[in-house]
């Protein structure tokens, strides 16, 4: 699939949706956030959703791995609005993909995106919460390299305030690792912001983001791609599982 034609022929310089004109206003290193719109053209959206597996389940992970999804990747972060907010330098680590809908309808409690996935388990103080999900090692790595990681979520269906829009905390990613009750203290102290956005759109942000969301209470369905950016070579020896 080419990443030329699956670029949006127009919108380039759109404004970002309403609910996030704050994030951009600010900057998106100071919010944490940015909505961008018309990245992707609504045929390359359709053709997308049909290449995506379907499950019975609210995600699937490691989808990265496959040709179509890294070239989804690359024509993503050809955007000019994305790619000013990727470093040149940074691969395409990581692709999840996150659908809800009236039979696979769930809610995320206030969190930060604290883990990667790497090829092999490394013994280091400084390298903790070692899991396996969907059969790949994760481990939570130091905040100097949380803080270099930019995700991108693309919007395959346009989510609205019904749909269980992602709820983010606006410059929470600068305060480091927080523990529940720190979070739970800064998004009352903060508010939130939840970042509706349309088909073909994408939300970028630092996983450091305090971010939640609700369930979904229309019957609309919401499927999105989230994306994950971060240097190719990691510390302590680390490996990623993949990069694009």
């Amino acid at each position: 699939m080419s990443a030329d034609l699956l670029l949006s022929r127009t919108g380039v310089d759109s404004l970002p949706a309403p609910d996030c004109a704050a994030g951009i206003g600010h900057g998106f290193d100071q919010a944490g956030f940015a909505v961008i719109a018309d990245v992707l053209a609504e045929e390359a959206c359709a053709r997308i959703a049909r290449l995506v597996p379907s499950s019975d389940g609210p995600g699937s992970r490691h989808l990265l791995e496959q040709p179509w999804c890294a070239d989804i990747a690359r024509a993503i972060r050809r955007h000019p609005r994305v790619a000013a907010l990727i470093p040149a330098a940074h691969a395409a680590v990581q692709c999840i993909r996150f659908e809800k809908s009236a039979s696979t309808n769930w809610l995320v409690a206030l969190h930060q995106d604290l883990g990667i996935p790497v090829a092999a388990r490394v013994e280091h103080p400084e390298l903790a919460g070692w899991s396996e999900k969907d059969g790949v090692l994760h481990v939570q790595p130091p905040v100097a390299l949380l803080r270099q990681l930019i995700a991108v979520r693309l919007h395959l269906d346009d989510c609205g305030v019904d749909d269980g829009p992602l709820r983010v905390v606006p410059g929470s990613h600068r305060l480091g690792r927080l523990d529940p009750g720190a979070a739970l203290r800064c998004r009352a102290e903060h508010g939130e912001v939840a970042c509706v956005a349309t088909r073909g759109s994408v939300m970028a942000m630092r996983p450091l983001l305090l971010h939640a969301s609700s369930r979904a209470t229309g019957g609309s369905r919401r499927r999105v791609l989230h994306f994950v950016f971060g240097p190719r070579v990691l510390p302590h020896g680390l490996r990623w599982r993949f990069s694009a």
